[in-house]
């Protein structure tokens, strides 16, 4: 958990003021700026328009009684990829778009599967019931 921690607060971050540093030299300051605005649009409405189309498959599926799973994955993803995507700079935006494009989330989701899989076979995960 600690290593999870380290990476999210400490090297993400670095990565991105990185980047950012790099491309504002490229390209100059306030083209960096209007850069990240624009892809946390993009972002905004391509993670919308996914999650619509997740959500309608999400509800064809439990009408038609069938078992969710892959749509479930699929939510997953277009959730993570839509946060990373409104979150600044060009280092998370290329991970929200991996989550959020269907051809590039397909890889994700089979390892995603295989880690829920082993988590479940091994009996790690817990889960918490009311009474």
């Amino acid at each position: 958990m600690f290593r999870i921690l380290l990476l999210l607060f400490i090297i993400v971050p670095t990565i991105e003021i990185y980047f950012l540093v790099q491309i504002g030299k490229v390209i100059g300051g306030w083209q960096t700026v209007f850069l990240v605005l624009l892809t946390s649009g993009l972002g905004a409405y391509l993670a919308k328009s996914q999650g619509r189309a997740t959500w309608s498959r999400l509800q064809k599926e439990l009408s038609m009684g069938r078992p969710p799973g892959n749509t479930l994955l699929d939510g997953v993803c277009v959730l993570i990829g839509g946060v990373l995507l409104l979150t600044p700079g060009f280092f998370t935006d290329i991970l929200g778009l991996i989550l959020l494009l269907p051809p590039t989330r397909e890889p994700v989701k089979r390892i995603l599967r295989r880690w829920l899989e082993k988590q479940l076979s091994k009996g790690t995960w817990i889960t918490f019931r009311r009474w």
